[in-house]
């Protein structure tokens, strides 16, 4: 059974992984997506979404550089993927149908 702390991360990837997908350029500052998160009733603290953002890297999801003290974090294809529900990654939720 997945733990609470669990099931709320994996939501978190996945809209984090979407806002990614919904960016021109497919890539947000770590200071504009804590933002955008909060709007869309996910705020979290920063040291959270540096875990969370950090968990996508290692999942070769996104990239990450370093940016005046934060991060820019990018999509790569396999994110996008995740994002649109074309790929199934462990830890990740996936998005609802006609979402």
């Amino acid at each position: 059974m997945i733990d609470f702390a669990e099931h709320e991360h994996a939501w978190l990837r996945l809209t984090v992984l979407q806002f990614l997908d919904a960016d021109p350029g497919y890539d947000i500052h770590e200071y504009r997506l804590s933002d955008l998160l909060a709007s869309y009733g996910q705020g979290v603290s920063a040291d959270v979404l540096r875990a969370q953002i950090t968990w996508l890297q290692e999942q070769g999801l996104v990239e990450l550089t370093a940016v005046a003290g934060a991060y820019l974090v990018r999509a790569r294809q396999r994110g996008i993927d995740v994002a649109r529900g074309l790929a199934r990654v462990p830890g990740i939720a996936r998005p609802r149908p006609g979402a």
